[in-house]
């Protein structure tokens, strides 16, 4: 793993406005060599109001020399000084992959990514789609003259002797649309894929070890605690990170009045413009370890809840096509854009994150794997489903299969 200390202006994003997410124009990056010699992944964090998590590129070395990169981040140049010791190494950036439609975090470096790397062609996923207005690729940064949709069958591509692919959607979402390819790297038995599956990690991730402050601010119970940096606050920040991560407002999180939350951000030990001067509108309640528990499900494999009841449940039995026929691929290990990384796991763990878009029509075996996650937890969530179904601005949800 890289563990080099970069300089502010090492880690310097400049388009940061793009997409104003923390950290904003301060990132870092990490690299970690997956499979010796084939396999490395690029960490970067980002996040909303301190909900942060890693977001990874994953760069894998072709059989003939040479560099595929899959799901591009921000290049710093502490990003690039990294990508060019794989470049010196290994040869150069062949192959840029934009694996998603739907994903503004992943499509915004896409640009910036490739006119690092002049001689790269660049694949994207079918369904392109910008909000509010419809724009041409290229105005959105992408080189037109390198630029191209991916093929539809992974013989087709030029990068087809060393990966097989699977294309999910375009799914119509009234709104945009839904595209998420999986690549198959057969020689190392890796599957990559963006945000359909993830695992979380019992501790927090590296990237994040490097700013603790988003886990901190979330380990306080109130605006008036102060908050020591201790593996242990470490933790508990993150466990709740992931909570309002996957379902906005989890059951045990209790909204704190907006006058309130004033009043007592005037009383705030910290009242910095970084912790928001005091302001901490919510309070945890008891169970939010029962609930981070079931979520995490000991790092099994699963499908983030607003993937669950606002997207893939447009298409159950397309999604199941799909995750049916990736299972069927020999892998043993997974490394999606998020979260945990590399998984070890299996086809049959991962055609079974998919079971939510299933009948429950046979028992299942009590394994972590079968678990549904929380339904108390998933309340915001319905009732957006519900609200967008009643505006016809969505296609309604499908029963399932």
């Amino acid at each position: 793993m890289q563990t080099t200390v970069a300089s502010a202006k090492e880690r310097f994003w400049r388009y940061w406005f793009l997409v104003p997410l923390y950290p904003y124009n301060d990132r870092r990056t990490l690299r970690q060599e997956v499979v010796k010699d084939t396999i490395w992944t690029f960490d970067q964090m980002q996040g909303i109001l301190y909900v942060v998590v890693p977001i990874r590129m994953t760069v894998v070395r072709l059989a003939a020399g040479g560099l595929l990169v899959y799901a591009p981040i921000a290049p710093t140049p502490e990003c690039l000084k990294l990508m060019q010791e794989l470049v010196t190494a290994h040869g150069e950036v062949k192959y840029i992959i934009l694996p998603s439609s739907s994903g503004l975090e992943h499509k915004v470096f896409v640009g910036p990514f490739a006119r690092c790397f002049p001689t790269a062609q660049i694949f994207i996923a079918p369904g392109q789609w910008s909000f509010p207005v419809n724009l041409p690729l290229s105005w959105l940064g992408f080189p037109a003259n390198r630029t191209q949709e991916l093929p539809e069958f992974a013989c087709n591509a030029p990068f087809g002797n060393d990966f097989d692919y699977r294309i999910l959607g375009p799914l119509n979402l009234g709104l945009g649309k839904f595209t998420e390819v999986a690549f198959f790297h057969p020689s190392s038995r890796s599957l990559l894929v963006t945000d359909s599956v993830v695992a979380i990690p019992a501790e927090p991730p590296d990237i994040l070890q490097r700013d603790p402050y988003p886990m901190l601010f979330h380990a306080k119970d109130s605006a008036f605690a102060r908050v020591e940096d201790t593996p242990a606050n470490r933790l508990k920040g993150w466990q709740r990170m992931m909570l309002f991560a996957f379902f906005f407002r989890p059951q045990a999180l209790e909204p704190v009045n907006t006058w309130r939350s004033v009043r007592e951000a005037f009383q705030a030990p910290d009242r910095s413009k970084r912790a928001y001067f005091g302001w901490f509108p919510f309070r945890w309640g008891e169970g939010w370890e029962r609930s981070f528990a079931a979520l995490r499900g000991n790092g099994r494999l699963f499908v983030a809840p607003i993937l669950q009841t606002l997207i893939l449940n447009r298409a159950p039995q397309e999604t199941l096509d799909w995750a049916t026929d990736v299972a069927g691929w020999d892998f043993d290990r997974i490394i999606p854009c998020h979260l945990a990384a590399p998984i070890a796991t299996t086809p049959r763990q991962f055609r079974q994150a998919f079971a939510f878009l299933e009948r429950s029509s046979t028992p299942k075996p009590p394994d972590a794997e079968a678990i549904p996650l929380p339904e108390a937890d998933f309340a915001l969530l319905r009732s957006l489903d519900q609200g967008l179904s009643r505006t016809r601005l969505v296609p309604r949800a499908k029963d399932k299969v």
